[in-house]
């Protein structure tokens, strides 16, 4: 057998060099796997690795069951303000999200095609939401949706990032006075992170249009807004200086307009500094940055209102890299470690962000009506990781099933009665188990009582 394994490899070898067709060089490797297979069956066998995908994992019963309790804090938030809940699909048109996500638009993740349809994985819910406005002619909803979603990002998978997650969507749609939903969404946040007890937290608060003017009177080209606007953004990240060498080295701006950017974004406080830009000699000449001041003062005495203002904070290096926004932007950050076990929550970063998006829906329309919406997305990823390590560091147990019976037996034979009455309690809306044993034993029966 070993000599016939032997010259049938110089078969495969002699007709690769005679260059000989393909369909007959295959047919001759065929037989040699299946004289090798014949010879040792475990060689010929394909052997897997198992694993997830990168930027991807599995959850646990221990790890859904803190998620559960995540999502029922999140979605009664949602319905005590009087949220409705949709569904979209996992994939749009390619042409749906191109151009909607600026810089990140690299990160989408495009199919193949699959005969007709170019498709792409949704990256986020917003753009869907908007899709599904125009197309069914909605000018009013306050929604939520919760539902996965995909970016071809560097996942950090111990401060979740990933490449598949889940996020938590709340956004009102509609024609309504200034600032009133846009607070109500700053509320939203507030409550839920409040609930969750995570530790402190900040929700950081700016807009586009007062960004867009200080470009302006800093002396940024038009053109250059919007990629300014993504480097901005990492200030969070990065040290002013590595900032400000990027705009200048890989954005090409000029260091005095950087150095004069850099005076604004550095600024951050409430009320006051609201009405102390508003009489700033530059910005207070610009119409959009005037008009972004007056909102901003607007929200900031509704936040009062509720009572939420100390966790605020009008923050003017708050970009928000997504090219959609064109009012009110937040995230929401914590402040604090949860505790010395748990070095990586410090490093978690934003927690949620949202802002305005008033010309979104109108990309979509074919008449180009436009529906003001505003939202805000919850980080559940991150939120999840912070939830995990704090269960792991604090060693409590997790109960995982919700059984609140066992039907046990200390004798023999008493199979039939146990069957009875499990089915009894199930039909009374009990939830009940038994083991699957004719005859358990008693200690077992205990035991598992104390495992579950």
């Amino acid at each position: 057998m070993a000599e016939a394994l032997r010259q049938q490899a110089d078969t495969v070898r002699r007709l690769k060099e005679e260059k000989a067709s393909p369909e007959e060089i295959a047919e001759q490797v065929a037989k040699l796997l299946d004289m090798k297979a014949a010879i040792c069956p475990e060689e010929g066998k394909h052997k897997f690795v198992l694993k997830t995908p990168k930027g991807t994992r599995d959850y646990s019963p221990k790890q859904m069951a803190i998620r559960e309790k995540v999502f029922s804090i999140i979605i009664n938030c949602f319905k005590r303000h009087g949220a409705e809940t949709i569904d979209t699909p996992v994939f749009e048109l390619k042409e749906t999200l191109t151009g909607k996500y600026g810089e990140d638009s690299k990160l989408i993740y495009d199919l193949k095609d699959q005969g007709g349809e170019l498709l792409s994985l949704r990256y986020d819910l917003t753009v869907p939401f908007a899709r599904y406005l125009a197309m069914n002619k909605i000018s009013n909803i306050k929604r939520y949706h919760i539902a996965k979603v995909y970016r071809r990002d560097n996942p950090a998978m111990t401060r979740g990032r990933y490449r598949e997650f889940y996020q938590c969507d709340f956004d009102i749609a509609g024609q309504y006075d200034p600032m009133i939903p846009d607070a109500e969404c700053l509320k939203i946040v507030h409550e839920i992170l409040s609930a969750l007890s995570l530790g402190d937290f900040l929700i950081k608060v700016n807009d586009r249009r007062i960004l867009d003017g200080m470009f302006a009177v800093c002396g940024v080209p038009g053109s250059k807004f919007r990629t300014i606007c993504s480097t901005v953004d990492k200030l969070d990240k990065m040290s002013w200086e590595d900032v400000k060498s990027e705009m200048v080295g890989e954005k090409g701006l000029s260091p005095e307009v950087a150095d004069r950017i850099g005076e604004y974004v550095r600024l951050h406080g409430g009320l006051r500094l609201i009405e102390e830009l508003l009489q700033d000699p530059k910005l207070s000449q610009n119409k959009l940055a005037r008009e972004g001041l007056g909102d901003m003062k607007l929200l900031f005495e509704y936040l009062i209102l509720f009572g939420i203002s100390a966790q605020m904070s009008f923050d003017l290096s708050l970009a928000r890299g997504l090219d959609y926004y064109t009012g009110v932007i937040y995230e929401a950050v914590l402040t604090q470690p949860q505790n010395d076990h748990t070095e990586e929550s410090a490093g978690v970063g934003s927690v949620a962000g949202g802002g305005r998006y008033d010309g979104l829906v109108g990309m979509f329309d074919p008449k180009g009506r436009k529906v003001p919406c505003v939202g805000v997305s919850i980080g559940i990823e991150r939120i999840f990781s912070i939830m995990e390590q704090k269960a792991e560091a604090s060693e409590e147990k997790i109960r995982t099933t919700e059984t609140q019976v066992l039907v046990a037996s200390a004798q023999k034979k008493l199979l039939e009665e146990r069957l009875k009455l499990v089915s009894e309690l199930w039909d009374s809306g009990i939830k009940a188990e038994m083991l699957y044993k004719k005859n358990p034993k008693l200690l077992n029966q205990l035991q598992y009582c104390e495992e579950t």
